[in-house]
């Protein structure tokens, strides 16, 4: 007589995996609404709401969980770039290019800067990022690849705040971009020919890294 297998019991969900459903779940619904309510975001979660509270004081402590997330994606970017390109153009490329995705997963945050997070988090959230961009475009100028209108940390915060609104545009749902253009664009905006910059772009597009 053949045995039969032991029933599995169903897969238990730790509490790191419940969590990382939860913000999934808020990207998702405060991206659709902004106003959603925690109440919306367990059902969406498939939890109660209860076990969302047992995670998150409450909504601030939601929201800061995703800038939390968002954070560290950013420095995983920076990290991708730490090892300095010769060719600025590039850089900056690469950067634009890896730093897109993390964008566009945490867009939802753009929406929510000012309501629930402030100018101060939204600004210590950039500024790895804001640090490195200013770094390669210092190179740039020495370079002579970039244009020296503006000092690098003031041309920095003006490619972010141009990246930012391209990333508002995809929220709001009147633009696409996989990264592509917005790179191009930065580069552009930096001083770099369109031939140039577009070329440069495509280029590197199958070979940004993944992170």
């Amino acid at each position: 007589m053949t045995s039969r297998p032991a029933p599995q019991a169903p897969p238990r969900h730790t509490p790191r995996a419940t969590r990382t459903r939860i913000l999934e779940a808020a990207r998702r619904e405060l991206g659709r609404d902004p106003d959603s309510s925690l109440a919306d975001i367990a059902e969406a979660a498939g939890v109660a709401r209860r076990t969302v509270y047992g995670h998150f004081a409450g909504r601030a402590a939601l929201v800061e969980g995703l800038a939390e997330d968002a954070a560290e994606a950013i420095r995983l970017a920076v990290a991708v770039q730490r090892v300095p390109s010769p060719d600025a153009t590039a850089a900056l490329a690469r950067f634009v290019l890896t730093l897109w995705p993390v964008g566009d997963r945490f867009r939802v945050l753009i929406g929510l800067a000012h309501q629930d997070l402030g100018p101060g988090r939204i600004a210590a959230l950039l500024s790895p990022a804001r640090d490195t961009v200013a770094g390669i475009l210092a190179r740039g100028q020495r370079q002579g690849v970039f244009h020296t209108g503006l000092p690098p940390g003031p041309l920095s915060r003006a490619l972010e705040a141009h990246l930012l609104a391209l990333l508002d545009s995809v929220n709001s749902g009147v633009w696409a971009d996989d990264g592509t253009s917005a790179a191009a664009a930065a580069l552009i905006a930096a001083g770099v020919p369109s031939d140039i910059a577009v070329s440069t772009v495509r280029r590197l597009h199958g070979a940004r890294p993944t992170l």
